[in-house]
């Protein structure tokens, strides 16, 4: 449940990126990624989200027709922990895929929970591995912060068209994401760093010169201009409570897994409009968050659809968080969101 592969297809999909979508090899994945995905204290932080493991074992067991007797793939293993669920809910086979040493310990798990004669852990990269069979459902973990930064969708894009039958079932089946205006602190906070990073680089630049005869003034500009960018308009990491929520929220993206392509996710552009909803207030920026659904196919549905939302909670936040991004003046001209860089 979760190794986050491809990470550079979650960087291709920064918000209104202009240019052309980076490729970015296997190795680099791996390193970036892979490595993180392989220890067991981050599989620990994913298992103890409750929220996330709720929705997945809701989905599974309050929709058993879609597993009973039927033959499953699990993108991205993790732990096991899905696969193990799809066995317990009835599944006659299950190729649990997972490109990390994690596969160790999964085979560990299914076998201490007594499915190995179901469940087949399979160790490498969803686009090499060779399967024995067409299945009829497809189930991963496969979402990253704000959905698509590293996230594996691309993997399961490509394990969807390969090994799917016609009528199989994607495990979640649609997601959407959502951005709103809110208010924070943070605005002044990243103002701050970025004041005492230039007022270092100012007292850097006079030591090399005094020091070294060396005047590195002529990069003050760039320099000045990447850090901006990193502080002040590279969204961030928070867990936002609801009442920082100021406006009506807007669904920037809508993807059905069943149909998505590689190309629907390199790049996010959206127009959209936000009413700000509380008064005495100030727009410090947007947040932005997902959710996705689990309601198999118009024909062949979920009896019973189960939803799983990171949206800003009092009592059920998820590791996931929401992505924050500020200085909304460099964000929307025109009614027009312009780029939401996701470094």
């Amino acid at each position: 449940m979760g190794s986050r592969h491809n990470g550079g297809a979650s960087d291709r999909a920064a918000l209104g990126n202009g240019g052309a979508p980076p490729v970015v090899d296997k190795e680099v994945d791996f390193a970036n990624y892979f490595c993180t995905y392989a220890f067991l204290y981050h599989q620990k932080e994913m298992l103890s989200d409750r929220v996330r493991m709720n929705a997945y074992y809701d989905s599974i067991f309050r929709n058993k027709h879609h597993f009973n007797g039927k033959t499953v793939l699990d993108v991205g293993t993790g732990s096991g922990i899905l696969a193990i669920w799809s066995a317990q809910a009835g599944a006659k086979k299950v190729y649990a895929v997972e490109a990390t040493k994690m596969s160790e310990h999964a085979r560990a798990l299914v076998k201490s929970n007594n499915v190995e004669n179901v469940v087949e852990v399979i160790e490498g990269s969803m686009e090499d591995v060779v399967l024995p069979e067409k299945v009829d459902v497809i189930i991963s973990e496969w979402m990253g912060y704000l959905l698509l930064r590293e996230s594996m969708f691309d993997s399961v894009i490509c394990a969807r068209d390969r090994w799917l039958k016609p009528n199989g079932v994607m495990y979640p089946s649609h997601a959407r994401i959502w951005f709103a205006p809110i208010r924070s602190g943070l605005v002044e906070r990243k103002e701050n760093d970025l004041e005492e990073v230039m007022d270092d680089w100012y007292n850097f630049v006079e030591d090399t010169k005094d020091t070294y005869g060396v005047d590195m003034g002529v990069l003050t500009q760039p320099f000045s201009a990447e850090q901006r960018r990193y502080y002040l308009q590279t969204s961030l990491w928070q867990n936002l409570h609801p009442n920082q929520i100021i406006g009506t929220a807007a669904i920037i993206k809508e993807i059905d897994c069943l149909t998505a392509t590689v190309n629907d996710i390199s790049e996010v552009r959206s127009n959209f409009s936000s009413s700000i909803a509380m008064e005495n207030t100030s727009l410090c920026g947007f947040g932005g968050w997902f959710d996705v659904h689990f309601r198999g196919r118009k024909d062949n549905p979920a009896q019973q659809e189960v939803e799983l939302t990171t949206a800003p909670s009092k009592d059920a936040g998820t590791h996931w968080g929401q992505q924050v991004c500020t200085k909304p003046e460099l964000l929307v001209q025109g009614g027009k969101l312009f780029p939401l860089f996701i470094d």
